[in-house]
């Protein structure tokens, strides 16, 4: 009788993600759509992101491909739809690079607090609470 379980020769691994990990994606979202909200509102922040970009590059401590990600990301703040895209795309490499955010000192304590405690922007009725 043969076995229906058969051994991979593949060369990578199917990581399987638990609920936690949907959790943290969920707050981390939640978080970073506050963030392009107010980075919509106080463009002037972008510059110290890229800065942050810049800086983590330069001592090694971001990858060559989320340093062209996020750069190319901040190119798109004119077209703020592709810009809000960009950031909350709903893809592995995006989630990924979320969890390691170039957009750490943007939101206030508070401002991060309202936004886990609302779960998602859209849901916050008047998003000025956001930036006290």
């Amino acid at each position: 009788m043969r076995s229906n379980h058969r051994k991979s020769n593949r060369n990578y691994q199917i990581k399987k993600r638990g609920v936690k990990d949907d959790y943290i994606d969920k707050q981390i979202t939640a978080i970073h759509q506050a963030i392009v909200e107010k980075l919509i509102v106080q463009p002037e922040l972008i510059v110290q992101v890229q800065q942050r970009l810049d800086d983590k590059r330069e001592q090694g401590s971001i990858g060559y491909g989320a340093y062209i990600t996020w750069t190319s990301i901040l190119e798109l703040y004119d077209d703020q739809e592709a810009f809000r895209q960009g950031i909350l795309e709903d893809t592995q490499q995006m989630k990924r690079l979320r969890r390691t955010t170039p957009f750490v000192g943007v939101l206030t304590e508070q401002e991060r607090k309202e936004a886990l405690e609302s779960g998602a922007i859209a849901t916050i009725k008047n998003t000025d609470v956001l930036f006290l």
